[in-house]
C-alpha cells in the first residue's frame, strides 16, 4: 500500500523538527515522489548525510511502503 504524501511530512518533520517540507507525486500512483527538504540541521553535513537524516526519518519505510524518493536537500541558507 502507497504512503500518503502527509504522513510522509509527518514523519520527516518528526524526526528533523525544524525542516521545511515539500513533497510531489511524480507520477500519480502514490509510489513516486519527490521530496523538497530544507532544515538547519543539515548546516555543515554532506550532501549524503542530509539524505540519511531524512531516510533515517522515514524509519525503514524507503523501498517498502515507499517505493521511491527523489530526495532534495538543503541547510536554509542553501534554498
Amino acid at each position: 500500500m502507497p504512503m500518503d504524501p502527509a504522513d510522509i511530512v509527518r514523519m520527516i518533520k518528526e524526526g528533523i523538527p525544524d525542516a521545511d517540507v515539500r513533497i510531489e507525486d511524480l507520477r500519480g500512483d502514490g509510489d513516486h515522489y519527490a521530496a523538497y527538504v530544507v532544515s538547519s540541521a543539515f548546516r555543515g553535513k554532506t550532501r549524503v548525510q542530509q539524505h540519511q537524516m531524512v531516510y533515517q526519518a522515514l524509519q525503514g519505510r524507503m523501498g517498502g511502503e515507499l517505493h521511491a524518493l527523489a530526495l532534495q536537500t538543503a541547510p536554509p541558507a542553501d534554498a
